[in-house]
């Protein structure tokens, strides 16, 4: 099952987490009658019978998951009573274990529910998420702040070393007890009331959030009047855009949708310039609008909740309390990192531009018409004008290559083949939430399964944005499970039967989210609280990024570059350009995320008296950006505050996680690079020093154990194009 702490600790971290904690003790006990009263064909109730506890997803209704979750919360805490209750002196079976397996049906039916609502929303689904939300979170105070449960678990903790324990159970003896305090259990009845009221006040305002960043993403669509506006589009994407209209009561124009980042996908290939910009203006207004969907006030109330619970806590900011429990450990290794990052990629940044600059006032000039600044909704477009002058091709050309089934079966799984042994088998009889997925059984190297994989690529209007990985059953040698796990994307979907053709974005975002996968069928750890891909938030991206290095390693290339039609190969000069590309745009890269990432840190460690009322804060985002030097206009952050979900959830203080987990991904490529490359004997390494441990060890020694040194930033600086390559300077 998913481990109900563990999602708890994810919880402290984030509103819109999925902690199994989700009711007051009086109000559960109030509703435990009623559960008992369920239908005995709620599906929830019972663990499936399909292989590896895969879901009934043909079975499982709306209707059923508020009776699961009454009936769940109810028996968790009969559970937690049981264990404060027992007569007997705590010891690490009937305390420790006892929590390990306690809530194991709300934790099913919370888990089904927040993956299912994540992926294929709708206003059933919603309207439940919105009204248990602050039940989850009151329920996980109940449980967190049980004075009697957290005083067995301190005994314990105070006599770990006589418990004659191995290593992983005095490590997991010592994360309940952090995690216990780092929720509150060590404040005075008042200060519990006010985390408590803080708590469910902050669990309201996240679930308002995301619901508004979905609804905002839908509601912002451009309108196009006319074909020739779409002028360099493809057939298949004006066929969308039309298809789309005709859905949305507009028919005879066409929609233009849009993805939850502040850059849109069509921006490099619209040639109409007005459209460009009204594109980009209805990306990065989303949320601020002063609509029904408007997340301002939101936001405010938010970093003010947070500040309020951070100093009941001790710290003096948000980003203290979050970054004492990560990798990082403090506010100033984070802020030392993404100082030193900042100057570098703005300046790269502005020497791309003018590059930019340099094509427009050409193409102007050739035209006979008067140059124009760059903008934010030109630098796509003729960035991409400017990589086919330099490297000689552009999208349209690669991603005949790349076609999506193809990149997914011949590239990522024969990446996990060659080097982990991994082999995979499409699964046709396994129910399915929605049409477009795909199911496969994951085999080790000798034929014993290790795990069943989901695959769902396409955006659509029910799904929220960007691409991630979850975990329907996660690995664990007490529970005796081993892992389901399903991958998500928002590749657009093309209409009348057409091939989905990936950009070389999608592409590596296809290895990225299987890394994360990978992380969790790995998992060999013997308790559910420390399984897979429970990390520290600025170490769970290491793994997926290193195995974005197969997508253009050679071997793995040749495999899956294709072409969709004729399967003639990627021609070996097309290659060296994809290749010797791979550093081009970095600097505006590296800029739009570290503007995202500063942003977070600045709002999280403004002191409560500083942070913005509602109607400041995009005054207070542009003073972030100019305090960190971002503030480079044509470069705006890759989520601006209002649709910033990252932060709105479990990457609160914690969005630094991507460049601070890429320090280690560089060096781990690097050592695979020098000690062989593709090779069997370095996959097991990585899996058995790193992948298999989940959260059953320090992270960071995690680490060293894999590459035999502490992580070094010079790798990075070199991958992002901010330090030369000494190979290429010595050729």
């Amino acid at each position: 099952m998913k481990h109900p702490l563990a999602a708890a600790l994810c919880a402290a971290l984030a509103v819109s987490a999925l902690p199994v904690f989700a009711q007051a003790t009086g109000t559960a006990n109030a509703q435990s009658t009623t559960s008992a009263q369920q239908p005995i064909d709620n599906p929830l109730f019972v663990q499936s019978t399909l292989d590896l506890r895969y879901p009934h997803f043909d079975q499982i209704q709306d209707a059923h998951f508020a009776p699961a979750f009454d009936a769940g919360m109810a028996a968790h805490l009969r559970e937690v009573e049981a264990i404060t209750g027992n007569p007997e002196a705590p010891t690490f079976e009937n305390t420790i274990i006892a929590l390990e397996q306690a809530g194991e049906l709300l934790s099913r039916a919370r888990g089904i529910f927040g993956s299912l609502n994540g992926t294929d929303t709708n206003d059933t689904r919603k309207k439940i998420d919105a009204e248990y939300a602050p039940k989850f979170a009151a329920h996980r105070d109940a449980v967190m702040l049980n004075p009697k449960l957290f005083a067995r678990v301190d005994t314990l903790r105070k006599n770990v070393d006589s418990l004659g324990l191995d290593a992983e159970g005095k490590r997991l003896v010592e994360r309940y007890h952090t995690m216990f305090v780092r929720a509150g259990a060590n404040l005075t009845e008042a200060q519990k009331n006010e985390m408590r009221r803080i708590n469910a006040e902050s669990a309201k305002l996240g679930t308002t959030f995301s619901q508004n960043v979905l609804a905002e993403v839908n509601d912002s669509a451009v309108v196009v009047d006319t074909l020739e506006e779409l002028d360099g589009l493809s057939d298949a994407q004006i066929a969308a855009a039309a298809a789309e209209a005709k859905a949305r009561g507009h028919e005879g124009k066409y929609v233009i949708t849009l993805l939850n980042t502040t850059g849109q996908p069509v921006l490099p290939q619209v040639n109409n310039r007005a459209l460009r910009e009204r594109i980009h203006t209805a990306s990065v207004n989303r949320g601020g609008r002063g609509n029904q969907y408007d997340n301002t006030g939101i936001i405010a109330q938010t970093l003010k909740l947070r500040a309020e619970r951070a100093n009941l806590m001790g710290y003096p900011n948000q980003a203290a309390f979050i970054l004492e429990d990560s990798t990082a450990g403090t506010v100033q290794a984070v802020n030392d990192m993404l100082g030193q990052l900042a100057p570098a990629a703005v300046a790269n940044a502005k020497l791309e531009a003018a590059e930019l600059q340099a094509m427009i006032d050409r193409e102007q000039a050739a035209k006979g018409e008067p140059s124009f600044q760059l903008e934010p909704w030109d630098w796509a477009y003729y960035s991409e004008k400017v990589r086919q002058d330099k490297y000689s091709f552009d999208d349209a050309q690669i991603k005949p290559y790349f076609e999506m089934k193809n990149v997914l079966e011949n590239g990522v799984f024969f990446a996990a083949n060659k080097f982990y042994g991994l082999s995979f088998k499409e699964r046709t009889d396994l129910p399915k939430y929605h049409p477009d997925t795909w199911t496969y059984d994951v085999f080790n190297e000798d034929g014993s399964q290790l795990a069943i994989f989901i695959f769902d690529p396409y955006a659509r209007a029910s799904k929220r944005g960007g691409a991630w990985m979850n975990s329907y059953v996660s690995q664990s040698e007490l529970d005796g499970t081993l892992t389901v796990t399903a991958n998500h994307q928002n590749i657009p979907k093309p209409q009348g039967g057409q091939p989905t053709l990936l950009t070389w974005d999608e592409v590596t975002t296809m290895f990225h989210e299987f890394g994360h996968s990978l992380h969790g069928m790995f998992s060999d750890v013997k308790y559910p609280l420390f399984s897979g891909t429970s990390v520290p938030r600025d170490f769970v991206e290491f793994p997926s990024q290193v195995n974005e290095m197969w997508a253009d390693w050679p071997e793995i290339l040749a495999n899956y570059a294709k072409h969709y039609q004729t399967g003639a190969p990627m021609p070996a000069e097309l290659i060296e350009r994809v290749q010797a590309a791979a550093k081009f745009n970095q600097g505006f890269a590296t800029t739009e995320y570290l503007g995202a990432a500063m942003l977070d840190q600045y709002l999280h460690q403004l002191p409560a008296d500083q942070l913005p009322s509602g109607d400041q804060v995009l005054a207070t985002e542009a003073a972030a950006l100019k305090a960190a030097g971002l503030d480079y206009a044509p470069v705006p952050p890759r989520y601006r505050t209002t649709y910033f979900n990252h932060i709105n959830g479990g990457y609160a203080a914690g969005y630094y996680a991507y460049i601070w987990s890429e320090v280690l991904d560089a060096n781990t490529v690097q050592w695979i690079e020098q000690n062989g490359g593709l090779t069997r004997a370095n996959g097991d390494r990585l899996r058995s020093t790193l992948l298999s441990r989940g959260g059953s060890k320090d992270a960071k020694q995690l680490f060293v154990d894999f590459t035999g040194h502490e992580p070094k930033i010079e790798p990075l600086l070199i991958k992002r194009g901010l330090a030369p390559d000494p190979k290429v300077a010595t050729n």
